[in-house]
């Protein structure tokens, strides 16, 4: 949320506090400070904006992409716990590829166990590469997106190499987001 935007094209707002209205110009920079409510606060250089929910394009947002993810987070509330970690493991990216690791086809295994009524997710992932530094940052962002679901005691995420990733196990969407497709 607290990074820098650039405005992709004029954008009417309204000044905070004084309420009166201005317009962005093309190319301002914008930090997003708070999104509730249907409408977004940016930080200026000249201070604080509102900027109407009906302008997000200008911010790089996707208002329907946006109510799809809020739809989807309602519906995994009451999702079976092992389709709320598959969910969460989608939210997780090697920061080099635009895709998910999941649709990448990093990940090999996820399974829930129980033991002493705590449930422990156990996953299994790769990396493209086997000399990624970042395989231990991709795991340790999987395990703590996983943590944050309720009913979930511990979660452990292992990197394998066996079978060997290659660009087939990459999902039909994972190719199309790609352009292999």
């Amino acid at each position: 949320m607290h990074e820098e935007i650039t405005l992709t094209r004029e954008v009417p707002a309204i000044q905070i506090p004084s309420g009166d209205s201005l317009i962005l110009p093309v190319g301002t920079p914008v930090f997003i400070t708070q999104r509730l409510g249907g409408t977004f606060t940016v930080a200026t250089s000249q201070g604080l904006a509102r900027i109407s929910a009906q302008d997000s394009d200008a911010l790089g947002i996707d208002m329907e992409e946006e109510k799809k993810k809020q739809a989807e987070a309602v519906r995994l509330k009451d999702a079976p716990l092992e389709e709320q970690v598959w969910a969460q493991l989608k939210g997780v990216y090697d920061p080099e590829i635009p895709v998910d690791i999941v649709n990448l086809g990093l990940v090999y295994d996820c399974i829930l166990e129980e033991a002493g009524g705590k449930t422990t997710a156990l996953v299994k992932m790769t990396l493209t590469a086997p000399g990624c530094g970042m395989g231990p940052v991709i795991a340790a962002d999987a395990q703590a997106k996983i943590m944050t679901i309720d009913g979930i005691d511990d979660a452990k995420v292992d990197l394998v190499w066996d079978p060997a990733w290659n660009q087939e196990m990459i999902s039909e969407e994972g190719k199309m987001k790609l352009g292999m497709i």
